[in-house]
């Protein structure tokens, strides 16, 4: 009986695959520790785990409020091409500065001004502010996607890292027994 199941995926974009423990001893024996040193080795794992789970989770929250913001600028972009296409002006609320507003009448524009972010600001053309939002939405729900997929693979990892410590744990509990057992009989 082998001591580690056999993974075909060893890491997952710098995350590290746990190994299954079949047999305790065998493990203990391969890796040449004993079990404190097992155990602590496993929670070290563990909580660097949990570490990169809270990085995930920040990257979640940062890409899961920009998808939003993405979708409004090309609704916007939108509605001021199909405002110049019949010649009606659009009137609009902007905000000035936080919790004050203003109104303006937009008319035939032909170009849009992009947040890039680090305080720059480009101007494009309809087409192209519309083509660029496209593909960064795109990109964001792509890397949603992936980091959603390296989310799962890192509970799996946290979870055969728990049922590990937990099997090394129970292996030296019955272990110990068995020896005051057998040192009671003699």
């Amino acid at each position: 009986m082998a001591a580690l199941s056999s993974t075909s995926v060893t890491e997952r974009r710098g995350i590290p695959a746990a190994s299954f423990v079949e047999d305790v001893h065998t493990y203990l024996s391969q890796s040449g520790l004993d079990v404190n040193s097992a155990l602590t080795f496993l929670q070290e794992r563990l909580q660097q785990y949990k570490i990169v789970e809270m990085k995930l989770l920040a990257q979640q929250r940062d890409l899961q409020a920009k998808i939003p913001d993405i979708e409004k600028c090309l609704d916007i972009v939108a509605t001021l091409q199909a405002k110049k296409g019949i010649g009606e002006a659009l009137i609009a609320n902007f905000e000035v500065s936080e919790g004050i507003y203003s109104q303006a009448r937009i008319e035939d524009m032909d170009s849009v001004c992009l947040w890039l972010g680090a305080n720059v600001m480009l101007e494009y053309s309809c087409e192209e502010a519309n083509a660029l939002l496209q593909k960064n939405l795109e990109n964001a729900k792509a890397s949603l996607e992936v980091l959603i997929a390296d989310m799962q693979f890192l509970r799996d990892q946290v979870t055969i890292t728990q049922v590990t410590i937990a099997r090394v744990y129970n292996w030296d509990v019955h272990h110990r027994r068995l020896k005051q057992t057998t040192q009671k009989d003699s």
